[in-house]
């Protein structure tokens, strides 16, 4: 059973794309050469996004400064300075969202105001890593502050942003400003679909899902997730818009970037994932105090660095009250609330905010304290 539904999932989208030439075979006979071109090039495209599916790149130069078993520790820094890590999303796809290309690069954008900027870029979970937990990921975020003295500024991405909360109540002496983006802090405020999702089903699905998973959570089983929010979307609307612009490169070349980092998904440990759900999602455990990591109960007051929410005001996932809600969890006198235009992945690739809210937490994250 397990095995028919991972290669169920192996080729999601298969149906939506390659059978809409059989509807309209008819037309097509008599279609002239230039329409059935268009035709081959648009499944030529859907094959190599929805199957081939390779793997996202970094878009800026960079260098690997450590190998740990969860991450790589991508070092993107140009000069010396008080040094930025940035926690991408670890939620199904890479953590290249925060390099995703020119002009649209969070790095990039950080750059030009901090010469210092690293990167965790989180490992596809194998079955050797099944058992992992938060506390295995906060450790080795820990090992990477280390290395860069003991001390930096972090930048925290939706699920990097609650384990840069926890990271900062463990280790508040080791965190100099704390930035926290389009994450979940209160995970009980407002109204998101990921909150309905997690509330209205048992905790026995999410266990079944890890299951079939064979201890993980496959990417694919959140990519299908993310998908069903927008169906229309993401199962029609996008190929439609596609086949009309199969003959614009500069369209099919955004398609083709974009379909890269979306389509590509890592797995996650089960035991990670269920304690996501279960202790932050379901309990909320980390917004009552409740919440223990690496062998202490986490006090969210103990987070007195300068702190800086970003929220979208169209965000789905993360809805801004969640973001909010640490102005007065946290212990910081010292907080700036700032809202973007858009929605959940648009909070860290968007091309307006990037240049307008991600620079101007650029310039917060050189000001001396």
């Amino acid at each position: 059973m397990a095995t028919t539904v991972r290669d169920a999932h192996h080729y999601p989208e298969v149906g939506v794309p390659f059978f809409w030439p059989l509807a309209f075979a008819a037309a097509l006979q008599e279609a002239t050469l230039a329409s059935l071109s268009k035709s081959l090039k648009f499944l030529s495209e859907v094959n190599e996004t929805q199957i081939v599916r390779k793997a996202p790149v970094w878009s800026t130069e960079n260098r690997i400064a450590l190998e740990l078993r969860t991450l790589t520790l991508r070092d993107f820094s140009r000069g010396s300075g008080s040094p930025v890590l940035i926690l991408p999303p670890y939620a199904g796809h890479s953590s290249t969202i925060a390099d995703f290309h020119a002009g649209q690069s969070l790095v990039a954008t950080l750059l030009e105001h901090c010469p210092r900027v690293l990167v965790t870029d989180w490992r596809s979970a194998t079955r050797q890593m099944q058992f992992l937990d938060i506390d295995s990921y906060l450790a080795e975020i820990n090992v990477c502050m280390d290395e860069l003295g003991g001390k930096a500024s972090l930048v925290g991405l939706c699920q990097g942003g609650w384990c840069a909360a926890m990271y900062a109540a463990r280790f508040p002496q080791k965190v100099q400003r704390l930035v926290i983006a389009g994450a979940p802090i209160d995970t009980q405020a407002g109204e998101g679909a990921i909150k309905h999702s997690v509330h209205s089903l048992p905790m026995l699905f999410f266990e079944e899902l890890v299951r079939l998973g064979q201890g993980l959570l496959p990417g694919a089983f959140m990519l299908q997730g993310f998908k069903s929010m927008h169906p229309v979307q993401q199962f029609a609307q996008k190929f439609v818009d596609l086949y009309e612009h199969i003959d614009d490169p500069s369209y099919v070349s955004r398609f083709e970037r974009f379909e890269r980092w979306y389509e590509h998904t890592i797995d996650l440990p089960g035991t990670w994932y269920l304690q996501v759900i279960s202790r932050l999602f379901k309990d909320n455990e980390l917004a009552k105090g409740l919440f223990v990591a690496l062998g202490r109960r986490l006090d969210l007051k103990h987070i007195t660095c300068p702190v800086y929410l970003l929220a979208g005001d169209q965000d789905d996932i993360t809805p801004k009250e969640q973001v909010f809600a640490a102005e007065t969890l946290f212990g910081s006198s010292d907080v700036r609330k700032d809202i973007a235009k858009g929605g959940h992945i648009g909070l860290f690739m968007g091309r307006k905010v990037l240049r307008e809210n991600w620079a101007r937490i650029g310039q917060w994250l050189t000001r001396t304290p």
